[in-house]
């Protein structure tokens, strides 16, 4: 079983020490995938068990245990290698558009000037001088905008920085910056996990309600189906009162093995909304200007090159040109209307996301409210409330001692325990 990276970055978080229970609030994995987990890590760096009286294990690992692994698994180091090359290769291609685009441009603009100064009359002799003028101001002002300092631009007369140079800010332009919600899952159940702890391991169902999306539009207090995935998640188990309240507690998430704290939690859980581009304002409109010049560019050479005549005279960079000229047209329209069309679904996405908060929100202002009858729920999930820190001291059983010596620890402790009131008595 390849070792879980959330569940070892929960382990070097909580120093080394831990229980179930922990590695779940902080991982939202599910009871059963942290403990299988936690178990094929222990075997694999050589951690230990050890085991309370009630029967509570806590885990604990060696604080090098990621060198351990690597050096024993072939293909951790290759998983690792292969994460650096594709950060690399991905830097690559966020870039590649950016390049793309200067690349066309010079193409476009150096065909056309070639073109237009082919001519062998005397008058486009005079204008030819009078244009190249021209290109080489436009040039000029054009590699300014891509010199190496393309991350820093002035606003004002001032410089100011942005995370993103230009080449990448061309790459957001076009593709923008991922989506805000991939980990959505993960802290939904990591939200779900600490409203839990924060409550000592018992809850109701109008506390995790805002952190869940099955929950149909028409529900009412009564229906608590969509407790059954959480349920099933953290080994929660249902307790039903006299007056038919129902409340969940969660036996795992009661053991931790160092002093709990509470953890602040929203509340409710809210996505992110889609953002355009992380880009400044004034690379975006660099890029959509460059676009532009492009695209006009595309349009020109292409009316020109149905001249057959400048392409026979003129031959090789217009020639190369002509042969790629659909793909240098694609990629100017595609550079347009790309992000034209993400900005329309960009809204579209957010739209939905905000109905989506709004729903949530709405079911946690129900806890703000004055309500006697979830006061009364409240107050009968109280009575389940257990937690548990285990301490070193607690265990009376670990992996990482012999058996037979700790049969004799524990007896010895049993002994002074006897003794220690016989002689009181005495005294």
């Amino acid at each position: 079983m390849s070792p879980n990276q959330a569940i070892m970055q929960a382990v070097e978080n909580l120093d080394y020490r831990v229980t179930i229970g922990d590695v779940v609030t902080q991982t939202g994995l599910n009871i059963g995938l942290a403990s299988q987990g936690l178990l094929a890590l222990a075997s694999d760096v050589g951690g230990h068990m050890q085991v309370t009286e009630s029967g509570d294990i806590v885990y604990e690992f060696p604080r090098k245990f990621r060198d351990i692994l690597y050096s024993k698994d072939l293909s951790l180091q290759l998983q690792e290698w292969s994460r650096r090359i594709w950060k690399v290769l991905f830097y690559m291609i966020r870039i590649f558009f950016g390049i793309l685009l200067i690349v066309s441009i010079v193409l476009t603009y150096v065909a056309i000037f070639i073109i237009t100064t082919s001519s062998k009359s005397d008058q486009d002799n005079d204008n030819r001088g009078g244009n190249f003028s021209g290109s080489f101001i436009y040039f000029s002002d054009l590699l300014w905008y891509l010199s190496p300092n393309y991350g820093v631009y002035k606003q004002g007369g001032r410089r100011e920085k942005n995370e993103l140079n230009f080449l990448e800010a061309v790459f957001s332009f076009l593709f923008g910056d991922g989506d805000p919600n991939v980990n959505l899952e993960e802290r939904r159940w990591q939200e779900v996990a600490d409203v839990i702890r924060n409550n000592s391991g018992a809850v109701i169902a109008e506390q995790i309600s805002p952190y869940l999306d099955n929950i149909c539009s028409g529900y009412s207090p009564e229906d608590e189906d969509y407790m059954l995935p959480v349920l099933v998640r953290f080994n929660g188990q249902p307790k039903v009162s006299n007056t038919g309240d129902i409340v969940y507690y969660f036996p795992e998430l009661q053991v931790s093995a160092s002093q709990k704290h509470h953890h602040s939690v929203s509340d409710y859980l809210q996505e992110f909304s889609w953002r355009f581009s992380k880009a400044t304002p004034g690379q975006l409109m660099l890029s959509v200007g460059l676009g532009l010049v492009n695209f006009v560019g595309i349009l020109i050479i292409g009316g020109l090159l149905t001249d057959i005549r400048f392409t026979t005279e003129v031959g090789g960079l217009v020639s190369f040109v002509q042969g790629i000229y659909w793909i240098l047209w694609t990629y100017g329209i595609g550079f347009l209307a790309i992000p034209l069309i993400r900005y329309f679904w960009t809204q579209w996405c957010n739209t939905k996301i905000s109905y989506r908060n709004q729903q949530r929100q709405a079911r946690s202002s129900l806890l703000a409210r004055n309500n006697s009858k979830l006061q009364q729920k409240i107050e009968y999930a109280g009575q389940f409330t257990n937690e548990k820190v285990i301490s070193k001291d607690d265990s009376v059983y670990s992996t990482s001692t012999d058996l037979i010596i700790q049969e004799i620890d524990s007896s010895a402790r049993i002994e002074t325990e006897w003794q220690h009131p016989l002689k009181e008595r005495g005294d």
